[in-house]
């Protein structure tokens, strides 16, 4: 039997209603003290119709932040007013993961304490790459190399948030391996020019991953634990030399971990869905041991299509969730889409954030 989009499924410890995710978008709306607003409460809930939906990257540490108003889960502060978000999300039926993140080299010396460079495997400047400062987009900053006996601090950063998460009631976490950030940045050959246990081969690439991977599945379990790649993507300037491999040796490497589910970046972050040639995403998800989320470019059509001939479990929509609150709604009903105002994407307050009407406001 055929499965549907609109199918609930277990996926780790969490039973969702549908297969419909919401991916995670940076909206650059928090406090100075890098904690998330009231509105977040909202704006959350207001998409609680998704099966799951997976939060705004959310640093792990002061020094993870790479752009301005993200928000963190380091402080109790951060902690206190994210359960606001997860109580307010599971009240409206919802299910909710924080997304763990580390910058790495995409930030800015005006974005670290005290004015330090950023971190990175190796000192080299994501060329062409930007960020956000509080008042204009900058050139990211030249990293420095993180020495071998800084890792450990890295990884443990890594499990405290992962702790704070659960203490701010989240039905789990997504670690980011993707897009560029620190992860991904070890993971690739073009970031990563070390020469130490943490570079050359893909096995020293994934070791920072796989640490991480060790250490927030032991301060939860792995059921509670997603975790989102991007091998096939040059995001922020992450390139690799043999993507295809790289991709195959990850897949086997997080396989066989128990993970609650893979969210895979088909293709170039938010672009193209073209594929390194010899890339077959379906016998990459036949590889993998348990749920595979797809990303990138997805509407109602591909997604019914694709969800149905198994070559993804969990679809997750970005950008069409900023304008759409009840999008999982529309996407049954095949109502028309909102379209999203680009000028509020980023910062700002509540208008284009949780003013965007839903069926039910547009019957009334």
């Amino acid at each position: 039997m055929s499965k549907s989009l609109f199918d609930p499924i277990k996926v780790g410890a969490m039973d969702l209603k549908n297969r419909i995710v919401m991916a995670p978008l940076t909206r650059n709306r928090a406090m100075e003290d890098d904690a998330p607003m009231d509105m977040h409460v909202d704006y959350y809930a207001q998409r609680a119709g998704a099966g799951l939906i997976i939060t705004e990257a959310t640093q792990i540490s002061p020094e993870g932040k790479g752009y301005a108003w993200t928000p963190g889960i380091y402080s109790d502060t951060q902690v206190a007013q994210w359960k606001k978000v997860t109580d307010a999300v599971h009240a409206a039926g919802g299910k909710i993961v924080l997304q763990l993140w580390h910058v790495g080299r995409i930030s800015h010396t005006s974005l670290q304490e005290g004015g330090k460079a950023p971190v990175a495997p190796s000192a080299v400047q994501a060329e062409g790459v930007q960020t956000f400062d509080g008042s204009q987009m900058v050139d990211v900053s030249v990293p420095r190399a993180l020495e071998i006996d800084e890792i450990p601090r890295i990884v443990e950063d890594f499990r405290k948030a992962t702790v704070n998460a659960k203490a701010a009631g989240f039905d789990g976490v997504e670690v980011h391996g993707a897009n560029g950030y620190l992860i991904d940045a070890f993971l690739k050959d073009g970031p990563n020019r070390r020469d130490d246990a943490y570079g050359g081969s893909f096995e020293n690439r994934a070791r920072l991953l796989g640490e991480v991977l060790d250490a927030v599945v032991g301060a939860w379990d792995a059921a509670h634990v997603g975790l989102r790649l991007s091998p096939f993507s040059d995001a922020n300037g992450a390139t690799d030399s043999d993507p295809k491999a790289l991709g195959e040796f990850l897949v086997d490497f997080v396989s066989g971990r128990g993970l609650a589910y893979l969210h895979m970046v088909e293709g170039q972050t938010g672009g193209p869905r073209d594929l390194p040639e010899g890339v077959d995403l379906k016998a990459l998800k036949d590889r993998f041991d348990g749920v595979w989320m797809g990303n990138n470019g997805y509407d109602r059509d591909m997604a019914m299509t694709r969800v149905a001939e198994g070559l993804t479990d969990l679809v997750a929509f970005g950008r069409p969730y900023i304008a759409n609150p009840d999008l999982a709604e529309r996407l049954r009903v095949g109502a028309e889409l909102n379209e999203g105002d680009r000028s509020t994407y980023y910062g700002g307050g509540r208008e284009g954030y949780t003013d965007y009407p839903t069926l039910q406001d547009a019957a009334a």
